[in-house]
């Protein structure tokens, strides 16, 4: 399989999961890849407002959103309900996105940053990291969003 880095820019990493997001980010150049704290994922969609500040705060360009896939690369239940909920955020933040498969991101965060399962949210963050620093070296570049719900590919 052929991989493309994507062109530079300043994006927000989510590693989303039933009870809380991960976050993490990278300036413009792809220098530096930094965690922010986890957020709990919420029915009213609350933390979208935390995404918000760190994209404006932040100067934030694109959005990717790991997708759980199998070993086989096959859609598990997490990664449709990862994708659904990528959907809504793109429709409501409306910046460049895409997904990343973040089989065993988990298991390469506790492994690489020897941290233990917690309640904190902090292995998720972590989790978002690895799936950043995957996309900076592999892509896929991110779908720009245009106005009416269509995809500038």
């Amino acid at each position: 399989m052929k991989f493309i880095k994507p062109s530079p820019k300043s994006v927000l990493s989510l590693d989303v999961g039933r009870k809380r997001i991960g976050l993490a980010y990278c300036d413009a150049l792809f220098i530096t890849v930094s965690i922010l704290p986890a957020v709990k994922r919420s029915i009213d969609l609350k933390e979208i407002e935390t995404f918000k500040k760190h994209i404006h705060n932040l100067n934030i360009n694109g959005i990717i959103i790991g997708l759980p896939l199998d070993e086989n690369g096959n859609m598990t239940n997490q990664a449709k309900d990862c994708m659904e909920y990528g959907e809504i955020i793109n429709s409501i933040i409306k910046l460049p996105f895409n997904y990343v498969n973040e089989h065993s991101s988990t298991w390469e965060s506790i492994n690489t940053h020897g941290i233990k399962k917690d309640k904190s949210g902090l292995i998720d963050s972590y989790s978002a990291k690895v799936i950043l620093e995957q996309w900076i070296k592999e892509g896929p570049e991110l779908k720009e969003f245009v106005f009416n719900n269509q995809i500038k590919y």
